[in-house]
């Protein structure tokens, strides 16, 4: 009977798993199981395309072979190309099939060997395999395409040089663009060693020419420099008068090339004309136009003869507007072109970065510019700025369900928040923000004794100031070369009071710094102060009777600290479909209380939380036509120091429409610990670790496009759990350990809908818990499919084994 028992239980798991893996592999791999394509509009009786395929076979890498392949996709002939219709992420329709023709299978060839040439394939062989099968059942003749590619060796790069003088002589300056050049060769994207590719050498080009414009080389453009790729083998020039001997040296050289073929790249200069091309370019008068409406015309602009201007001290910004809105200094710290500069050349790389900076402030809706060319070599340069709505007041609804199951959920929770927004505070192009939200959760349980129709009462008031820049301690060097800088002043205030719970009243105030550094987006806190008081009211106490380990997390203090944010953003280079994203975070309270004097403030120790709390996050996305694999780790620990224990607000919580969906909102963990489940289910039953671990894995796919509005699915699974740091024996089981973690993990599977919006996407997810650590039997699996189960504890607590939820945007 146990044997039954367990084999029921495998089964059920591997029918889970299986159906996710169905659906998120490709039509093909299931043709054995059935068929899942359906043809419509096909020609009956003539053959037509129904599937096409690319084999690429080498020595190459797995990697470099899986590029190629995908990319050899894009080479096929358009009457050999099949479009399938996805739907509902199973089933694929082929519509208006074109009839098979053994011509474009010649001229596909031709296209994917022209792109194995650009890729340094000069040697591939394409093979094209064309296998007919007639459907007995219907009048279908359905041909698969099948190209089959041996790649053969790859060409190397043998050496790069540079030959950038003036072959007219036209120039004073006939050398200059070699000694350039030649200063950022360690920087080369040719290296000796390298595959040969076209793209390589492009882009070696496009740097070139970048590099000349940050130098000032202003009209110098990619039509000015070329690539000469020398293939031939010196030794064949070598002087010999016996013709074995020279059929030898030419077999040789094949033998060679064909064994490991190198080819020689010299960078070279065209015949250039236009010497103003050769010309340096320096920095003249820079123009601002703070005051731009959209009607303006920039050429009548600058032209026009203006009354009101601002020229700084070196008169080389100035500020012209109508009633003076703006000041110049947010525009000057923006602005990367500047006569001071090294030798005042111009650099195209500050013009363009200046422009994207002043677009991205919020106090201007678009920005625009000219370059006018002044004298000899200078180059004055004119920012038109059309200014965005200084003020502006939004209103936000929100409604929130916090239960497992939001269609028979007790509560609801409705919020109202009122936000004023003023883009241009003290002329600076400051903005603040102002806003007010009030909330209630509503009670809509008719067995709970305790019914009371708001469960909670909310409200809070916030104001900030964001300034475009970095506002810092002259000794402090940060983000001198950096990007997107921003500095925020931000408080609040905030009331919250659940039924008979508990009170919360909280004041905080913040200092950031925010800035960006290439893929690197950093923001530190250097002062974070968060003061607290809490009030237990009659049903907390009550809890602490029957959870006692949930005392110290409840006690009332202060958090004085800081805390550091990195998030390194990642696309490969050999697929850019693949995104990763990388988060990693500390955030400390009391760490400087050790060298405060006590004598400063009487028992400041026991007024504020000591504890380092760390935080790393991954995401990896890989985006395809109407597919997606998402992918998400997440890690966290928080360690209290000082004998206290962590806070509940900073404490990490699992469950809800963003993790562990099989569970509701904070009602997962703590690992395999039992202590929630014997609480009445109408107390506070709420959970919160000091550690958590969790992964989720999505495939999403799109289910219908109707007029632009589109609805997804998607299949996924959870797994994680949240742990305590220290054993308490009042709660067993809730302390993390490593010989436990498989025990304690949790694992939900699912599926749900998406309706994607354009400006939102409404959520609806649906998961069933696999595994769950408060399940005694079967080490916490699910032995068979069960809506509800009940708890081997004295009150036999009855719990879903399902939660639907319901969110905005995607979980991650």
């Amino acid at each position: 009977m146990k044997f039954i028992y367990l084999e029921k239980r495998t089964l059920f798991i591997l029918l889970t798993i299986s159906s996710f893996l169905f659906v998120s592999c490709s039509e093909n791999k299931f043709l054995f199981v059935f068929n899942r394509t359906k043809v419509k509009n096909y020609q009956p009786n003539k053959p037509f395309v129904y599937s096409n395929k690319v084999i690429v076979t080498g020595n190459a890498s797995k990697d470099e072979k899986n590029r190629l392949t995908a990319e050899l996709n894009n080479y096929w002939d358009d009457s050999l190309k099949v479009l399938k219709l996805q739907k509902f992420g199973v089933f694929y329709t082929i519509k208006n099939p074109p009839v098979f023709d053994s011509i474009n299978v010649i001229r596909t060839a031709k296209f994917m060997n022209a792109y194995l040439n650009s890729q340094g394939y000069y040697y591939a062989q394409i093979k094209d395999s064309v296998p007919q099968k007639k459907d007995t059942v219907r009048d279908q003749i359905r041909t698969s395409v099948i190209m089959k590619i041996e790649l053969g060796k790859n060409i190397t790069i043998d050496s790069v040089s540079y030959t950038l003088t003036d072959s007219l002589h036209t120039s004073l300056n006939d050398s200059a663009l070699q000694t350039l050049a030649m200063q950022q060769f360690p920087s080369s994207l040719l290296k000796k060693g390298r595959p040969y590719t076209k793209q390589a050498i492009g882009d070696e080009l496009d740097r070139l020419v970048s590099w000349f414009k940050q130098k000032g080389y202003y009209k110098f453009s990619r039509e000015d420099i070329f690539a000469l790729v020398d293939t031939t083998n010196d030794k064949l020039f070598r002087l010999t008068l016996d013709p074995f001997e020279q059929a030898k040296l030419i077999a040789e050289a094949d033998k060679r090339r064909r064994e490991n073929p190198t080819w020689k790249i010299d960078i070279r200069q065209r015949i250039i004309k236009d010497t103003s091309k050769l010309r340096k370019y320096y920095v003249g008068n820079i123009y601002y136009y703070p005051e731009t409406k959209l009607s303006d015309i920039p050429d009548s602009l600058i032209r026009k003869k203006w009354v009101r201007q601002t020229i700084n001290e070196k008169g080389d910004l100035i500020l012209r507007d109508h009633i003076g809105k703006f000041k110049m200094r947010p525009l000057r710290e923006h602005t990367y072109l500047r006569k001071d500069s090294i030798n005042g050349e111009f650099n195209e790389e500050g013009y363009f970065k200046t422009i994207s900076t002043l677009a991205r402030i919020p106090a201007w809706k678009q920005v625009d510019s000219r370059i006018i060319q002044r004298g000899y070599d200078t180059l004055d340069v004119h920012f038109f700025l059309e200014p965005a709505i200084k003020q502006n007041i939004t209103y936000n609804l929100e409604t929130s369900r916090n239960s497992n199951d939001f269609s028979s959920g007790n509560l609801l929770g409705l919020a109202l928040s009122t936000t004023y927004t003023n883009r241009n505070v003290w002329k600076q192009a400051v903005q603040s923000n102002t806003s007010l939200r009030a909330g209630i959760e509503l009670n809509f349980d008719t067995v709970s004794s305790r019914r009371n129709l708001i469960q909670t009462f909310q409200i809070g008031l916030g104001h900030s100031y964001s300034f475009p820049r970095l506002i810092t301690p002259k000794f402090l060097k940060l983000g001198r070369k950096s990007d997107n800088k921003r500095t925020v002043l931000a408080s609040s205030a905030s009331y919250i009071e659940r039924f008979e719970t508990y009170r919360l009243r909280q004041l905080t105030g913040n200092l950031t710094w925010d800035w960006q550094k290439k893929n690197n987006a950093y923001s530190w806190k250097p002062l974070n102060i968060e003061l607290y008081k809490i009030d237990t009211l009659p049903l907390l106490d009550t809890i602490f009777k029957q959870n006692p380990f949930l005392r110290n997390s409840f006690n009332t203090g202060n958090v004085i600290g800081a805390s550091f944010t990195i998030t390194k953003s990642i696309i490969s280079k050999k697929n850019p479909n693949n995104s990763h994203l990388i988060r990693l975070g500390i955030d400390e309270s009391g760490l400087l209380l050790p060298i405060i004097p006590l004598t400063v403030i009487p028992d400041l120790k026991n007024k504020i939380y000591q504890y380092i709390k760390l935080e790393a996050d991954y995401k990896f996305n890989q985006k395809r036509r109407k597919t997606e694999l998402a992918f998400h780790v997440f890690s966290g620990i928080g360690i209290p120091l000082g004998g206290q224990s962590l806070p509940f607000f900073k404490q990490f919580s699992a469950g809800g429409p963003n993790s562990m969906r099989a569970w509701g909102l904070r009602q997962l963990g703590l690992g395999s610990s039992k202590a929630s489940d014997t609480i009445s289910s109408n107390s506070f039953r709420d959970r919160f670790g000091d550690m958590q671990l969790e992964t989720n894995l999505e495939y999403r796919f799109t289910i219908a496009n109707i007029n632009g509005f589109k609805i997804g699915s998607a299949l996924f699974a959870d797994i994680g759990n949240i742990w305590n740091t220290r054993k308490n024996l009042n709660n067993p089981g809730a302390e993390f350990s490593i010989d436990r973690l498989g025990r304690d993990i949790a694992v939900a599977v699912g599926t749900g809908l998406r309706f994607d919006l354009n400006y939102f996407l409404i959520r609806v997810d649906f998961a069933y818990k696999l595994k769950d650590p408060g399940r005694d039997a079967h080490n916490g699996w699910s032995s068979e499919f069960r809506w509800k189960e009940r708890r081997a504890n004295n009150n036999q607590t009855e719990v879903r084994n399902f939660g639907f939820q319901l969110g905005i945007g995607l979980p991650f």
